[in-house]
């Protein structure tokens, strides 16, 4: 059977792209033909995955029916029976062994909307303090850092055009040619004055434009960033009167820094010492520079010490917090910004409010009607939370929104080791993923053209995606599944409302006076046209495109410097396991490759998982081009197809983590945590390279 997305309306509807954060502007018709529009992120271009977005909406793997396990098989079922069955097991597991044995896992691709209600639905509903979200995977490195400097986190404190005036720019850890292509635009002003660098241990499509390529050893950014700093401060090169001005701790990370001069940081990271101080040169003497980070530089056990590290070498130079240069994190998912700062994540509340705040658990409460002490605390990150499913004193249900933890989670078979152990397993998703095909219960919903919603992109700005087609019969949207499982678990109805734009005016009320506050924006100011970058605290409030240019966040108005020091990877390399393996997204998918493997454009351009490796490596493991490669860690072990790639160092191995099963990436991956975001050692974790078994 062919699904046919139906027009909701006669005429074309002005929308956003349901990949990454930058959400690019594009047009959709009647019948679900995409074009390109004029929007400050992507300027009328669309990538690959963008032009082909619809086809999702008419896929023949579209879920339009619920599926309940009966005898060991996924089998149809109407809403109200499967809607009734989870509603019973989770009454019954909650009064048999308590509130916390029933969790939820959401997403950072859910809308506002859906964010705020899965995290009230979680605390009010469940009265559980056991839900996180796959951002905790994305962006909470550098999230904690941002808070730790700035007082706040925002991914790009300033419009993302800004960048178009920079002289200088260092990306850190980031592919934008292939992760958001339309990005790259932005880089063209800097790389035709010759300061783009580009920090990469790999030599991306983005480190081939880039007028400087540092290749570093995979997990040694931190001493990298080190280095440069030294080199600033060596060199004459700190902005001493911004220092003085504007931050504290200076003194405590300088003592640090001091032994880290250029030539002992080219022993730990391979990057030349001239090629340090080069950079501390090119941004020094730059008169508009930004440092960009992305999921390079934190997804490691020390990803919120790296972030701090490439912060500070911005502070030492002046940059956060003047007009035309900063610092800024690049958002990975559509709405990994919003997703964040409205309750789903294990110790906030809406507005960006943390749960163990007195004040905040009184205003939240408030606004949903419930006493403040009714409200549960802080509840297990991402990893810890799916670690502790089936485990003793651990939950005994899952609800997962938005999520494809099968692929996507680290040490990935233990993590579906962990799911088997469940009493109840319950997803609502678009079509079968990994994770779905292993649930009692999956509730088929709608997908981003088939429903209004918020996002809110990498720069903080709050967009109004449309409702443009109507959803197969028989699909619901994630809202009118946590209202019709909130009723049934004896909730007013009226506390759960199902039309977006009343569940985001009650978001408003819940963000008001948070540090995200989106109190002043309404559907009607986003309908108009308005570019309203939170916060915006009233009606007339015009929004905050640009942060901390009179002052930072904390109360005493300066950015603080953070003490970090170099530990490098959680696992090191050793005989039995020589090579570092690190991981990564391709041009033509997305995440879990869920919905980007359905579309036979995009998989048949990259239909299986390779691993990018030296020649000369390659010839030491008796592999060529082309060749079958079995990758292993302490963990497990992957099949890849072997590609030969001269500009690879010799000691690293890259991986694509988009495919399922024997296929994925996260077999490998080390679970360690970053003690503070609790962030997963993704990047980096040592492996071996052999001939598959059997391969000629």
């Amino acid at each position: 059977m062919t699904l046919t997305a139906e027009p909701t309306t006669t005429t074309a509807v002005a929308t956003h792209c349901p990949y990454c954060a930058l959400q690019c502007g594009m047009t959709l018709s009647p019948e679900a033909d995409v074009t390109p529009r004029q929007f400050p992120t992507n300027a009328g271009g669309l990538c690959q995955k963008g032009w082909t977005s619809p086809a999702l909406l008419r896929s023949p793997a579209r879920l339009t029916t619920p599926l309940v396990r009966t005898d060991g098989e996924l089998r149809p079922a109407s809403w109200d029976a499967a809607l009734d069955l989870i509603a019973r097991r989770l009454q019954e597991l909650r009064a048999e062994h308590g509130a916390d044995s029933v969790a939820a896992f959401g997403g950072g691709g859910l809308t506002n909307e859906k964010s705020y209600l899965l995290g009230k639905f979680a605390r009010v509903a469940l009265g559980t303090s056991q839900i996180d979200y796959n951002g905790r995977f994305c962006m909470s490195s550098a999230a904690a850092a941002g808070m730790k400097a700035f007082g706040l986190d925002r991914g790009l404190p300033f419009p993302l055009t800004d960048l178009a005036d920079a002289d200088a720019i260092v990306l850190v850890g980031a592919n934008p040619a292939e992760t958001m292509p339309p990005f790259v635009q932005h880089l063209r002003g800097a790389n035709a004055k010759g300061g783009l660098v580009v920090v990469d241990p790999r030599r991306t499509p983005t480190a081939e434009q880039a007028d400087l390529h540092l290749s570093p050893a995979p997990g040694t950014d931190l001493a990298l960033a080190l280095g440069i700093l030294h080199a600033v401060v060596a060199d004459g090169l700190l902005d001493q009167s911004y220092v003085e001005d504007r931050t504290s701790g200076f003194d405590a990370v300088w003592r640090i820094v001091a032994g880290y001069w250029p030539e002992q940081v080219e022993r730990v990271t391979g990057v030349a010492a001239a090629d340090q101080r080069r950079v501390a040169a090119l941004l020094a003497r730059a008169r508009n520079a930004y440092v960009l980070t992305a999921r390079g530089a934190e997804q490691h056990a020390t990803g919120v010490a790296t972030v701090s590290a490439w912060i500070n070498l911005a502070l030492a130079l002046g940059l956060p917090g003047r007009p035309g240069s900063g610092y800024g994190c690049l958002t990975g998912q559509g709405n990994g910004q919003g997703g964040r700062e409205h309750g789903q994540k294990a110790d906030q509340l809406p507005g960006y409010r943390k749960i163990t705040d007195p004040a905040a658990r009184e205003h939240v409460a408030s606004v949903w009607g419930v006493p403040a002490e009714s409200l549960p605390g802080p509840g297990r990150s991402a990893f810890e939370l799916l670690d502790a499913l089936g485990t003793e004193g651990g939950p005994r249900a899952l609800l997962v929104f938005g999520s494809n933890v099968v692929v996507s989670a680290p040490d990935s078979a233990r993590v579906a080791e962990r799911l088997s152990r469940l009493d109840l397993l319950v997803t609502a998703d678009l079509v079968l993923s990994e994770t779905s095909a292993l649930a009692d219960v999956v509730l088929p919903v709608t997908q981003w053209a088939e429903e209004d919603g918020t996002m809110t992109n990498l720069e903080g700005r709050i967009l109004l995606r449309r409702k443009a087609v109507d959803p197969p019969e028989g699909v619901r949207t994630d809202l009118d599944v946590l209202a019709g499982l909130a009723e049934r678990l004896g909730q007013p109805a009226e506390r759960f409302p199902t039309d977006a734009e009343t569940v985001f005016t009650e978001l408003r009320a819940a963000s008001a006076g948070g540090p995200a506050d989106y109190s002043g924006i309404s559907y009607e100011r986003l309908r108009d046209g308005e570019a309203l970058y939170w916060p915006v605290p009233d009606e007339r409030h015009p929004g905050t495109p640009r942060m901390f240019l009179d002052a930072f966040a904390h109360p005493d108005g300066r950015a603080r410097f953070e003490p970090v020091e170099h530990t490098g990877p959680a696992e090191p390399p050793d005989a039995g396991f020589p090579l570092l393996a690190t991981t990564g997204r391709v041009l033509q998918h997305y995440q879990s490759g869920a919905q980007t493997r359905l579309v036979a454009e995009l998989n048949d351009t990259v239909p299986e998982v390779y691993v990018e490796v030296h020649p000369d490596t390659a010839e030491r493991a008796g592999l060529a081009h082309g060749d079958l490669a079995r990758v292993t860690s302490r963990r497990g072990g992957t099949t890849a197809r072997v590609r030969c790639v001269g500009s690879m160092r010799q000691d690293v191995v890259f991986l694509p983590f988009h495919f399922p099963g024997a296929q994925r990436a996260n077999l490998l991956t080390n679970p360690a945590l970053d003690p503070t975001s609790r962030m997963p050692e993704f990047k980096v974790c040592a492996v071996r390279l052999t001939k598959e078994d059997g391969a000629e």
